[in-house]
């Protein structure tokens, strides 16, 4: 702390303000420097070993078990349409109990953790809001509602449900590849895979994914969730995800310019382990989620447009087409049958120190100190810093 202390006094003898700033921000810079490179290490090092010791120790934070894929990854044409195909499908991927726990994420009734209100952003088509929960097991949790003038519901379900079109708009830059699994033409289930790419010191992720649509007048309830499959061996590169989980309402909305009922708001609910820290992700996609949300409103109205020629939808759009229906007096039921109520709040500001793991800094701190020569004094800098970080977060 005393060489800290040198140096500051000794940059304070500077004769302008000049290069004062410039010898602080020299001595921020490796600062700053190691608590990226702290999370970078994080964010890429996750050995198996420590996740399988988390699950050990934490049952509950483990994706239920469920049945297995049943069909190989060259059964993308559709077998003929039997009923009995139809339940296999159901059971397969998508099941109405999951209809039922997506009405009351909607109807703020499964008795989750409060959510804490992130951001709220809007450009001259859309409104975005975002909010996020943290529960006692498995990663942090996000809900956002959407709205979108001169949108229909049938348009935007289409558009969410179309691979094709993702990859090829560009609108969705992290899906790289798609693959249909199976598909039901009683029910509309689909299962699909899929490889989205991460960043450059993380593998890419492999998705088996589960979806289906229910309809009740013009609102859809749209899911989409993680399965396992046994048929398709997983790989070291791309990473599978296991527990995924993003399914979405889509109903119509009133319009901000004159009252009708022209726009559409699409109520979204996603949580996934990514296999990367929950505290690092939660930064990511803090900084990361606007940047993201706003790509889509051009997308959609590329979409829109694409939608207006003659050209014919995808196949995507066929199996989004068929939805199984269901009553207003079912989904009452569905919120009758839960008490619990969960709770939506404003934004709370967050402490910086309790928000990065105090390891996160050391390791940073450590791997710089290290690798870069800036001498003893550089040195102390990181150290006297990382220790007052982690003293700030004790006494929180």
């Amino acid at each position: 702390m005393a060489l800290i202390l040198e140096a500051l006094v000794e940059i304070s003898r500077k004769p302008n303000f000049a290069d004062v700033a410039v010898e602080l921000a020299m001595f921020a810079a490796p600062l700053w420097i190691a608590v990226l490179a702290g999370l970078l290490l994080g964010w890429a090092w996750r050995p198996g070993w420590a996740a399988g010791l988390v699950r050990a120790l934490n049952p509950d934070s483990a994706p239920p078990p469920q049945p297995s894929c049943s069909a190989g990854p060259d059964s993308s044409v559709a077998t003929a349409p039997t009923k009995a195909d139809g339940d296999r499908s159901e059971k397969l991927a998508v099941t109405e109990e999951d209809l039922e726990h997506l009405c009351r994420l909607v109807e703020v009734t499964d008795g989750g953790p409060v959510w804490h209100k992130m951001m709220d952003k809007s450009l001259p088509n859309m409104r975005y809001l975002a909010w996020r929960r943290d529960p006692e097991t498995g990663p942090p949790q996000y809900r956002s509602s959407t709205v979108y003038e001169d949108a229909t519901p049938e348009i935007l379900r289409d558009f969410f449900w179309d691979d094709e079109f993702r990859i090829k708009n560009g609108w969705d830059d992290m899906l790289l590849q798609h693959t249909t699994l199976k598909e039901c033409p009683t029910t509309g289930t689909m299962v699909v895979q899929w490889v989205r790419k991460f960043p450059f010191f993380c593998s890419d992720r492999e998705y088996i994914i589960g979806r289906r649509i229910w309809e009740s007048g013009r609102t859809y309830y749209c899911i989409t969730k993680g399965i396992p499959c046994l048929d398709i061996p997983r790989r070291n590169k791309p990473r599978r995800v296991d527990l995924y989980y993003s399914s979405w309402c889509i109903r119509p909305a009133e319009s901000k310019r004159d009252g009708q009922m022209t726009a559409c708001e699409v109520l979204l609910f996603h949580h996934e382990d990514m296999g990367i820290p929950w505290e690092i992700a939660k930064l990511g996609v803090r900084q990361g989620m606007w940047g993201c949300v706003k790509k889509i409103e051009p997308g959609l109205r590329a979409y829109q447009a694409a939608r207006r020629t003659n050209k014919p939808p995808s196949r995507f759009v066929f199996m989004a087409q068929i939805n199984s229906k269901i009553d207003a007096e079912q989904l009452r039921s569905f919120e009758i049958s839960s008490d619990a109520s969960a709770e939506i709040v404003e934004a709370e500001k967050q402490n910086l120190a309790c928000s990065i793991p105090k390891i996160l800094l050391v390791g940073g701190a450590v791997a710089m100190a290290y690798t870069l020569d800036h001498g003893l004094l550089t040195k102390a800098v990181i150290f006297g810093v990382v220790r007052r970080f982690a003293k700030i977060g004790k006494r929180l």
